[in-house]
């Protein structure tokens, strides 16, 4: 049975949809982390989030047909989760949450990056990852670069410095 929506308003639809704690956090971390298996969604989150709640995300984002699910061919067991092409267009909307986070809270150096590179690159680079994601996930030919090994660089390289300062401290 279908829920009533409280209405018909588009951003209430869109918070509906989207607008518990966990939802984002998990299209983000498929979006950029590239995780793709409940397992890897589960242990590499930032957030720690818990494993029953993760399936139920995983579940409802299914059913609101933002992700499929496919078995994988390499391990019976498991699942391989896509972004469909509905999640793959809400990067500008990652984007822009991810600049507002820049400027009005105490993000970290290192989970910065990505949103300072996205916010840098503007639309042009938006639309160059979605493009790398419907390569990743649905099949489209490749990207002629890669917006993800740009943000998956600058996030390294964010790392190497932030652990810098306390591996000199330790060498003293």
């Amino acid at each position: 049975m279908v829920e009533p929506h409280r209405s018909g308003c588009p951003i209430n639809l869109t918070l509906e949809m989207l607008g518990d704690r966990w939802s984002l956090i998990v299209i983000r971390d498929i979006l950029v982390g590239n995780r793709r298996h409940f397992r890897e969604l589960l242990t590499q989150s930032e957030e720690g989030i818990a494993s029953n709640i993760l399936a139920d995300r995983l579940k409802r984002l299914t059913e609101n047909g933002l992700l499929s699910r496919c078995g994988d061919a390499g391990h019976k067991q498991r699942v391989i989760y896509s972004l469909t092409e509905k999640a793959i267009e809400l990067v500008p909307l990652m984007a822009v949450m991810g600049s507002w986070g820049l400027r009005y809270t105490s993000a970290s150096r290192e989970l910065s990056v990505r949103a300072q590179i996205l916010e840098d690159g503007g639309p042009q680079l938006w639309n160059d990852f979605m493009d790398e994601l419907r390569h990743l996930h649905l099949g489209a030919p490749p990207p002629a670069r890669s917006a993800l090994a740009r943000m998956q660089s600058a996030y390294d390289a964010a790392i190497v410095e932030t652990r810098r300062p306390a591996d000199l401290v330790l060498r003293s």
